[in-house]
């Protein structure tokens, strides 16, 4: 069992930068690649970013690219998702996800969610 719990999430302005943290617990946490996901009002949760289970890969999605990175600390079992110039269309519910394949967690394929935590990009 693996158990995911988001945190770091805040109201800032545009251009701002944030830090979301996402602590795992679980034996087996450094197995699963984990990634983050985010839901706007009205939307479709959408992939976001990914790391695989030995943080040598990364993925981002398009819209994230240059602005946001994902990192992980083995150690402290811990993830994050450092987001950097933020924009108004940034703001979501972002999710932290775990899954046992990096490539199934990037089309959506999640065994583990977290609870979510808001973020919200005033213009």
């Amino acid at each position: 069992q693996v158990q995911l719990v988001e945190s770091g999430g805040g109201l800032v302005q545009a251009g701002d930068s944030l830090r979301l943290s996402c602590a795992v617990s679980g034996r087996t946490f450094s197995r699963y690649a984990v990634g983050w996901f985010r839901q706007a009002p009205g939307k479709e949760r959408g992939f976001v970013a990914a790391i695989t289970w030995g943080g040598s890969n990364t993925y981002l999605a398009d819209s994230v690219k240059g602005r946001f990175t994902i990192s992980r600390d083995n150690t402290k079992n811990t993830v994050y998702l450092q987001m950097n110039s933020l924009k108004p269309e940034d703001t979501a519910v972002y999710y932290c996800a775990a899954s046992i394949s990096v490539q199934g967690l990037r089309r959506g394929v999640v065994d583990y969610w977290g609870q979510g935590a808001q973020v919200t990009v005033s213009s």
